[in-house]
């Protein structure tokens, strides 16, 4: 497993599809995730600690899990079939480690409601099938982009 960070949520021009970006820590590879807006509107809340009147899903279930004494160890991005990836919250509780089949989206919506960082790692063959490679240049032009690009956007943008 390839630990990454969270980079961040854009809007992929011209589809207007939202896509959570992830970086590998100790390598050049990101991976691109197309996300649905929802998801999208929950990371970037989330991302930019806006509280809602009511609680979002993500944050639910993160209530649910603080209450039940179960701690979010790890989000592993797990496969890619067809196009669509699968992942898996690995949860520890006192009867020991679960793991609970998940959308990515969802996974790290729930990963980045934490004060403590939560990891996120994605398997080996899912970085190489689907991991994309900048070149220097382009990769300091594009994530100055993109750090440009995410503090204009807003939660609205998604609606």
């Amino acid at each position: 497993m390839i630990r990454v960070s969270l980079v961040g949520v854009r809007v992929e021009v011209p589809s207007n599809q939202p896509i959570v970006l992830l970086r590998e820590e100790e390598g050049g590879r990101y991976l691109p995730i197309f996300i649905g807006p929802p998801e999208a509107t929950a990371i970037v809340y989330a991302l930019q600690g806006i509280d809602t009147p009511r609680p979002m899903t993500h944050d639910l279930v993160k209530t649910v899990l603080d209450d039940l004494s179960v701690r979010l160890a790890q989000v592993v991005i797990t496969r890619l079939e067809a196009g669509t990836f699968f992942a898996e919250l690995e949860l520890e509780r006192a009867e020991g480690t679960l793991r609970i089949s998940s959308r990515p989206s969802d996974a790290i919506a729930l990963a980045v409601r934490y004060e403590e960082p939560v990891p996120i790692f994605v398997e080996e063959d899912v970085l190489e099938e689907a991991g994309v490679v900048f070149e220097a240049e382009e990769d300091e032009e594009a994530i100055k982009q993109f750090r440009e690009f995410l503090e204009q956007i807003s939660p609205e943008d998604f609606e």
